[in-house]
């Protein structure tokens, strides 16, 4: 959600006009985020974030798209993409594809307890209840085969001045292969997964009392994966010490409880969260060694620290958690 793509008001202006979404009053860059251009926009008729697509092709998009549109109408609070008049909902502007959806009200909690935990939870296993009559197929793209892709072009950058994290790169890829490709991996419940349900991707709203989840956005690394590997990003970011990596257990414990209340985890499940919890910690420091190592210019881009997810993957490989049967 770096702004690589400067959009004009007026460009985005008639853009907004074409859906009939009201006369633009505002449009502002956001700064936060790697993979698309992104703005906030207000018109007369409310408030709005329009994405470009930096990285996603035209093939791919719908299924990200579709996705927010179905379990929006099935009732889970996610941002609302608003079609042209064909029905339409991937749009283009300044020469890029794009979409506009609505925007999800209310503040991030950054600081998580476990009330925020129990909330998140209990809403994620409600999306994954709402995705299973989605009838659209995607690969996740960050997935075990984007690993294998990637690691043999970051681990140039790390034997010679890392020759330690190049070994944890090897070991882990290899781990994760192996337990994919075993017969309780293949049997893991699958379906359209979030995969990047981070503190900064969720909204709270306290403005009528105790905070209450407003909903989840950013759906363009969501793919068709194991739903466990969903819960274990959540755990590994809302269930954890960020200075050191280490699990909060009761934050995790509120986390998979609530979950496994509206859907119940099945006895494989159990057994690899260890795994799991590895894989989702192996996923974003790979992802951001490569941000790290092969930058892209943007306009409000700062990559982020890969160092917090060796942390945790170290500690979740040091420290197996299991969820209570």
């Amino acid at each position: 959600m770096a702004v690589y793509t400067e959009v004009g008001f007026d460009a985005a202006a008639a853009l907004f006009a074409s859906l009939k979404l009201g006369r633009l009053t505002d449009l502002q860059g956001i700064k936060s985020g790697i993979e698309n251009t992104n703005y906030y926009a207000s018109t007369e008729r409310g408030q709005w974030v329009l994405t470009l697509f930096e990285r996603l092709t035209r093939n791919e998009l719908p299924y990200y798209l579709r996705l927010m549109q179905h379990l929006a109408a099935a009732g889970i609070p996610v941002p609302a993409p608003q079609a042209d008049a064909s029905g339409e909902l991937l749009h283009e502007l300044v020469g890029k594809p794009a979409s506009v959806a609505t925007r999800l009200p209310g503040s991030h909690r950054l600081a998580p307890g476990a009330t925020h935990c129990v909330q998140v939870g209990a809403m994620l296993a409600r999306m994954h209840g709402a995705g299973a009559s989605f009838a659209m197929q995607q690969p996740h793209l960050r997935g075990l085969a984007w690993w294998q892709e990637t690691v043999p072009v970051v681990l140039p950058h790390l034997r010679e001045a890392q020759p330690a994290q190049a070994a944890l790169l090897q070991e882990e890829l290899a781990f994760q292969a192996q337990w994919a490709g075993s017969a309780a991996g293949l049997a893991l419940p699958r379906g359209p997964i979030h995969a990047d349900l981070f503190r900064d991707n969720v909204m709270f709203d306290d403005t009528a009392g105790d905070d209450r989840l407003c909903g989840f956005f950013d759906f363009y690394f969501a793919g068709t994966d194991h739903l466990l590997f969903d819960v274990a990003v959540c755990v590994n970011d809302w269930c954890c010490d960020l200075d050191t990596g280490r699990l909060d257990e009761t934050r995790a414990a509120a986390f998979v409880g609530a979950y496994a209340a509206v859907r119940p985890l099945v006895p494989a499940e159990r057994r690899l969260m260890p795994a799991l919890l590895r894989a989702a910690a192996f996923r974003f420091w790979l992802s951001r060694l490569w941000d790290w190592h092969l930058p892209r210019s943007a306009a409000l881009l700062a990559p982020k620290d890969p160092g917090h997810f060796e942390r945790v993957l170290r500690e979740r490989i040091a420290t197996p958690w299991h969820p209570e049967t």
